[in-house]
């Protein structure tokens, strides 16, 4: 499971950390589970994390891959929401859009557009650590809107009226 963790300050995007849980090792599902929600937990406490973006389920051919994932991002979530992070989630495809323009760009495709989004150097290893990124930098670009209550608005005007302490 991949992580990025972005700061953004006078919207200026400067990333902190990325990297990957590894899991594989553990065999046991549930003592897998419990890695993740420690080190979510133990990630939001060292970089005093104020908002989490994680991708929503998506629906693939294997059920039981499905479900697995569910689950992770369930304890990923728990584990934020225990900590009073604040929680979003986008669509694969709506990440993908934000940050190339395609909603169907591969992965290969997200990572450089992330390195050069945030002009780091190196190359990372797993690009489960990419895409955990392209999420941060998807929910920054969604202005960071938490919707709670799903409103829709008929256009920036709209918006603007709704929302005066948005405006820069």
């Amino acid at each position: 499971m991949g992580y990025g963790i972005i700061s953004v300050f006078k919207g200026e995007i400067k990333l902190l950390a990325m990297g990957v849980i590894h899991l594989a090792k553990l065999g046991d599902h549930s003592i897998r589970l419990q890695r993740i929600y420690e080190r979510t937990v133990s990630l939001i406490d060292e970089f005093k994390v104020d908002e989490m973006g994680i991708e929503s389920p998506f629906y693939g051919k294997n059920a039981q891959s499905m479900l697995k994932l569910g689950r992770a991002q369930g304890v990923a979530m728990a584990a934020s929401i225990s900590r009073e992070v604040i929680v979003a989630e986008y669509m694969p495809k709506k990440i993908k859009k934000a940050i190339t323009g395609k909603g169907a760009a591969s992965k290969e495709q997200v990572a450089a557009m992330v390195k050069s989004i945030l002009k780091y150097k190196e190359d990372p290893k797993y690009l489960d650590a990419t895409d955990a990124l392209a999420v941060a930098v998807c929910h920054h670009f969604q202005g960071n809107a938490i919707v709670s209550d799903q409103k829709s608005y008929s256009g920036w005007g709209s918006f603007l009226k709704n929302n005066p302490d948005r405006k820069a």
